[in-house]
């Protein structure tokens, strides 16, 4: 069983994992906590982009020699090959650590997994910690992996206000890989934020057919698409494929208690989603939703 400041460790590994995301498409966002043989925290690190160190690495570098006996808090299983970077699993051993803690099991994992490579190596180690948790981060690159599509995110306003859709998208898209903007255009979230050949931006169009359009998009190495504006053209075209609605709605009702658009409770109900959180922002109340049947 994890200890207290084990589960300290996990969480805020699961925390500064959260700053890969929009740049590490198409490895996973992942984050690292090296506690030294008291449980003591004295390295961290988490997985910025493609072709850099993972987080067992950074986090591993910073504890130095005092992850020597201690445990590994990570929010993925460590991985078990030779890409551009050696297998963490290495590292780990390498470090002599004693004890590694996971919450996510990887679906990537090759031959018989990072965890059990530990295991034989005389290392203990705990699987699923937290694992729940951890999949507010990791959820959308495991989605993107069972469908072999981007997870495919959908922000507008309800009525016409231009000025806060460009504000929400700007907060947006720090998390996503690919913005898709009311026109068409097609940008990377976080320019130059992905590794070097490792992802691309598709040229425009790409496309009135809903599968060509699906396949442009994963071609790039995105994990994540954002979608921007009621009027999208391509968000229509892909509204059987959105995995989540992000939709802020006027705090108060006009009048007529409908909107430009269409009757609020409509807009902020779409068909086939389940609605996950509701909260105000600003003047507005902003609605957030997750399709009920994953398509």
């Amino acid at each position: 069983m994890a200890t207290p400041n084990e589960l300290a460790a996990m969480r805020r590994a699961i925390a500064i994992s959260a700053q890969g995301l929009g740049t590490t498409s198409p490895n996973p966002p992942v984050g690292c906590v090296i506690l030294d043989r008291d449980g003591v925290p004295v390295g961290e690190g988490y997985h910025l982009r493609k072709g850099d160190h993972h987080a067992e690495v950074n986090a591993l570098t910073a504890a130095g020699e005092r992850a020597e006996g201690g445990t590994a808090v990570v929010t993925l299983e460590p991985c078990n090959h030779h890409g551009r970077t050696p297998p963490c699993r290495q590292a780990l051993i390498d470090a002599k650590v004693s004890r590694v803690l996971m919450a996510v099991m990887d679906p990537t994992s090759r031959g018989e997994g990072g965890a059990a490579v530990l295991e034989h190596a005389g290392i203990e180690v705990e699987r699923g910690v937290l694992e729940q948790e951890a999949l507010l981060v990791l959820g959308p690159w495991l989605h993107s992996l069972r469908m072999g599509r981007p997870y495919i995110t959908w922000a507008y306003t309800v009525g016409i206000d231009e000025d806060h859709e460009g504000q929400v998208v700007n907060e947006l898209r720090r998390t996503h890989d690919l913005l898709i903007r009311w026109d068409g255009t097609i940008e990377e979230c976080v320019p130059g934020g992905h590794g070097e050949d490792s992802f691309r931006v598709p040229l425009p169009p790409v496309g009135d057919d809903p599968a060509n359009a699906l396949r442009a998009l994963s071609e790039t190495g995105a994990r994540t698409v954002l979608i921007e504006g009621s009027s999208n053209r391509l968000g229509r075209l892909l509204i059987d494929v959105v995995d989540r609605v992000i939709i802020d709605a006027p705090s108060t009702l006009p009048s007529s208690g409908a909107t430009s658009s269409g009757g609020i409770a409509m807009e902020t109900s779409p068909e086939g989603f389940r609605l996950t959180s509701v909260h105000p922002y600003g003047s507005f109340m902003r609605f957030e939703a997750e399709r009920t049947i994953r398509g």
